[in-house]
């Protein structure tokens, strides 16, 4: 029987799920918004991979992304990984000798620097929101514009205005000043576009060298205006991927892959309730945040324990 192997990736703004074959083909895949519950996002995530392509006989799960541990106790997964390492390994399976990857993602931004198939170095921003999908998001909401228009509204431009690039809540007062001077909308558009870029150019990518290949992904690399105007400034050719969005969830399922611990997936996860309780264990100086998981009002796992003393024990694990 044919093996597969199922990544998820759990974003604060979207979850992607995907299953790829022995060659590391996607088979299936999907994409939603995580709507502050990653839950119900991934059984929703892990019901469409199932009507695409029935009970196939999937060995190994692997999950990343922001909740990776919780979601990774829930699916019984062996792998779980950062997202630095997850997305190197998918954007590497598809842009071999990829140098450079750029990723704008709803909340965050990241960049991370490869050698010669080997992560030399990255940086995350999770502090500031200026220059974030949600920031985009925002702004085209205030400009009652289509998010999905922004790009092509951006090339039209023939005058764009500097905007500030500092931090959101500057970006956006110097936004409503430049329409109230009598910018045109493509043309405050397109300055959007290129804040976003120098936002990203001096905090995420400050002190970083460049190098293409260069391969953009995330939300935000859909949106051709940002794309353009990070090649204006890098002066070197973007690459969008047209599955770049599922760059994290191909990683993770590829190194799970690679797993020894392999056990056949139930996909009647979907069916069952799982529910989260946290507290604060006060059995030595840590005192750690545990949350322990529920299926069915009963404890599957813990997590967030320091010590011996925060684990789950045998006498726990009974219904509440």
């Amino acid at each position: 029987m044919n093996k597969y192997y199922m990544g998820i990736d759990i974003g604060s703004i979207s979850t992607k799920g995907v299953i790829i074959d022995s060659n590391n083909d996607i088979v299936a895949s999907e994409y939603l918004w995580t709507e502050g519950n990653p839950i119900e996002a991934v059984k929703k995530v892990v019901s469409s991979l199932y009507k695409q392509v029935g009970d196939i006989n999937v060995v190994s799960v692997g999950t990343t992304g922001s909740a990776r541990y919780l979601i990774g106790k829930i699916l019984g997964a062996n792998t779980i990984k950062n997202e630095i390492t997850a997305h190197a390994i998918g954007t590497m399976s598809k842009v071999r000798n990829v140098k450079t990857i750029i990723e704008i993602g709803g909340q965050d931004s990241k960049i991370i620097l490869i050698n010669n198939g080997v992560v030399t170095d990255y940086a995350m921003n999770t502090i500031c929101a200026a220059g974030t999908g949600a920031f985009l998001s925002s702004q085209a909401k205030r400009l009652g514009v289509d998010i999905k228009d922004f790009g092509s509204i951006s090339k039209k431009s023939t005058n764009a205005p500097k905007l500030s690039a500092r931090c959101s809540v500057f970006a956006e007062s110097d936004l409503v000043h430049k329409l109230q001077m009598g910018y045109k909308k493509e043309d405050v558009i397109k300055g959007l576009c290129d804040s976003v870029v120098l936002n990203y150019l001096n905090n995420v990518g400050k002190g970083k060298k460049i190098l293409p290949p260069i391969v953009f992904q995330g939300g935000v690399s859909k949106n051709i205006g940002v794309k353009e105007s990070f090649e204006h400034e890098l002066g070197e050719k973007v690459i969008v991927l047209d599955n770049g969005h599922l760059m994290g969830a191909l990683g993770i399922a590829i190194i799970a892959k690679k797993s020894k611990k392999e056990k056949r997936f139930d996909f009647n996860i979907k069916d069952y309730n799982f529910i989260t309780k946290g507290y604060e264990c006060n059995g030595c100086a840590n005192n750690c945040e545990i949350v322990r998981i529920f299926k069915d009002n009963t404890i599957i796992d813990t997590y967030g324990n320091k010590c011996e003393k925060g684990k789950i024990k045998s006498s726990e694990n009974t219904v509440v």
